[in-house]
């Protein structure tokens, strides 16, 4: 039999229960509490009951051990290791390495990985596998995982070994008989089992782990980065689901609709026919109880240029509520239609359990992004939670290219960051600052939120569109949001972003890549690195602080109730000779930052003033308030964990090739 452990349901019924399951005595006597998901549970909360360490003792932690991954090639730390059953499981290195490690030394128990294939050597997501799955299956507990080169692999979670009867067995030199599916099996396209999909037809990978629901192993993908692509062909990514037993294919979603199916009717030019990606790179999420999972999805095929997708493109830059069982779409809502800014889906959805003033109780499910809205919804119905409005936004001037005419804009929670620029967001510490960045950004059309980009030789004679917030802007892959199930107040982190997207012709784009994937060059295409962009002299950003900043939105309301720049002014700023004698306050770093939540505390990590010495924070969660700070070894990327193991409470920071425990001293 397999069953969804009782410590992965607990999260998915009513995550308001938490407060009466973790009462203040059992606080006081935890033995074990688990991190099961890279998210902590299949909301995707980042939130632990884990209560030992608080205000008073935060600032005794020291370094418990260390692990170092660089032997598997590690580097990046976008892997956020789970804690069940005693063990810690992650990934490591480009090869995606699943490794388990004792939780009190930090020794590795055991690791496993496939041989290579040419379709791994050619992944550009390879280091960024984010985690592990975990179901029990027949009393044993097994551990998911997702290749670089696009294999699910199954491993008895004790021993490490492929799970037997899961899955076929894979014809190439190497690989185990057993507990391995080739997820391109399913897909629907030519493919060589040891090269993959051709590149003329386009190319997919994974950067996320798999999430099991009720006996269901759902399975997510990535595409080559539209940034870096100059033709216009390419495979959907599509989303699976295997039986988490025998790894037998149970169904799959098309992200573009064929003809008859929902939303087909959005993708003219016949474009759904060959072009592609509509990926799911982020993590999923899941109420289990409801037997739902939550896709977040990117654009379709080339950044900053779909002239030759004309339509919506449903189901590009979505988020979609699939039945687990069946693949059967039960919602869905589009944050941007005919997504062409890279506004991509970067981060899992939230969910939790929202206690309105006029409605009662919700659940609720959060989507956060680069444009720097929450987009909240009923998690079961779809309906937004405030109303949303569809207003008007610029057209493109790009020849070949019509965007849509109106987006939908949340009328709550408001923006946590900058959206669009105008000469009143720009930095204003003296006049000669302030007249320097709005001379540098002569050469450049501003404008709100979805101003598109400008190709070469545009008739306002300008070097191209700053856009912001650009790629990098508001919510990013490398800091998840954390949501406190017990008040229903999310913490977000984020920091502006703005850029300039240089489009060029595509012949001129290809010659940038040695292996692109398609045939038909598109008319326009990114240019790589996306052009410099405006700077000022003095190195200070164009535009006002904070540069980087926390968050806090209670979701019962959809209020802000407070905001913090994110560790400390730059030493390059705060003793920049163009600011002398100005008191410029707290700027923040400028980093998305890595936090944890506990019913005791927020924590965080970034970089000190100098950017070299790096700090682990406590704040308090109703007021934002520091509390204390320590220093730790090195950065944190992507996120940060927190567990219990044999009655002791754990941080685990995600510091490049290495894990950092974190824990009081004995």
């Amino acid at each position: 039999m397999i069953r969804m452990p009782e410590k992965l349901k607990r999260y998915s019924t009513a995550l308001l229960l938490v407060p009466l399951l973790f009462c203040s005595n059992s606080l006081q006597a935890q033995d074990t509490v688990e991190w099961t998901t890279l998210g902590s549970d299949f909301a995707h909360t980042r939130y632990s009951t884990a209560s030992e360490i608080t205000a008073e003792n935060f600032e005794d932690l020291e370094v418990a051990w260390e692990w170092d991954g660089s032997s598997m090639g590690a580097v990046s730390g976008r892997s956020t290791p789970s804690y069940i059953d005693g063990k810690l499981f992650t990934v490591a290195g480009a090869r995606r390495n699943v490794v388990a490690i004792d939780p009190k030394t930090g020794e590795t128990i055991w690791s496993y990985r496939l041989p290579n294939t040419g379709r791994w050597e050619y992944s550009m997501r390879a280091d960024y596998g984010k985690g592990v799955g975990y179901a029990e299956v027949d009393g044993r507990s097994v551990i998911y995982m997702i290749t670089p080169g696009f294999f699910l692999t199954a491993l008895d979670a004790e021993t490490g070994t492929p799970l037997k009867g899961f899955g076929t067995a894979v014809p190439i030199d190497g690989f185990p008989e057993t507990g391995v599916v080739d997820l391109l099996a399913n897909l629907g396209h030519p493919y060589d089992p040891y090269e993959g999909i051709p590149l003329e037809r386009g190319y997919i990978t994974s950067s996320s782990p798999p999430i099991v629901v009720n006996d269901v192993v759902v399975v997510g993908n990535s595409a080559e980065q539209g940034y870096a692509q100059s033709r216009i062909e390419n495979v959907p990514g599509d989303i699976l689901g295997y039986d988490a037993r025998t790894g037998e294919f149970l169904w799959k979603f098309n992200v573009i609709p064929k003809p008859g199916e929902y939303g087909h009717e959005t993708w003219e030019n016949d474009a759904w026919q060959w072009t592609g990606d509509v990926s799911s790179w982020a993590p999923i999420s899941a109420d289990v109880e409801n037997n739902l999972v939550y896709i977040p999805t990117n654009g379709a095929t080339i950044d900053y240029y779909g002239g030759f997708r004309p339509g919506d493109n449903l189901f590009g830059t979505s988020l979609i509520a699939l039945d687990a069982s069946t693949g059967e779409r039960a919602w869905h809502f589009q944050m941007v239609k005919h997504d062409i800014w890279n506004y991509d889906t970067p981060t899992a959805p939230v969910l939790l359990d929202v206690n309105t003033p006029d409605r009662g109780t919700i659940p609720a499910v959060v989507q956060l992004t680069k444009q720097s809205f929450a987009y909240a919804f009923n998690r079961l119905t779809g309906e937004p939670l405030w109303p949303m409005e569809y207003r008007a936004v610029p057209a493109s001037k790009v020849p070949g290219e019509v965007l849509a005419t109106t987006q939908p804009f949340p009328t709550k929670p408001a923006a946590y960051d900058l959206q669009g620029l105008s000469i009143d967001d720009l930095v204003d510490f003296t006049a000669e600052l302030r007249l320097e960045a709005i001379t540098a950004l002569a050469d450049y059309e501003i404008g709100p939120l979805f101003t598109p980009p400008l190709h070469p030789d545009n008739e306002l004679g300008k070097l191209g569109a700053y856009i912001c917030p650009g790629g990098t802007g508001g919510v990013n892959i490398t800091g998840p949001a954390v949501a406190d199930p017990t008040s229903g107040i999310l913490y977000v982190t984020s920091h502006k972003g703005c850029g300039t997207f240089a489009i060029v012709p595509g012949e001129q784009a290809d010659t940038q890549y040695a292996a692109p994937t398609g045939v038909t060059l598109s008319r326009y295409a990114a240019s790589r690195g996306g052009g410099r962009g405006p700077r000022l002299s003095s190195g200070i950003p164009l535009w006002k602080p904070p540069y980087s900043r926390i968050t806090a939105i209670d979701m019962n309301t959809g209020e802000h109730l407070w905001m913090i720049p994110t560790g400390e002014t730059p030493d390059r700023i705060k003793n920049n000779p163009a600011l002398a004698g100005v008191d410029i306050g707290d700027t923040g770093t400028g980093n998305h930052v890595p936090m944890v939540a506990t019913p005791n505390l927020l924590i965080y990590s970034d970089v000190d003033s100098d950017g070299n010495s790096v700090l682990l924070y406590a704040l308090d969660k109703q007021t934002g308030e520091e509390i204390g700070r320590i220093n730790v070894p090195d950065r944190s990327r992507y996120g940060m964990s927190t567990w219990v193991h044999e009655g002791k409470q754990y941080i685990i920071l995600q510091t490049g090739a290495k894990l950092t425990a974190m824990a009081l001293p004995d």
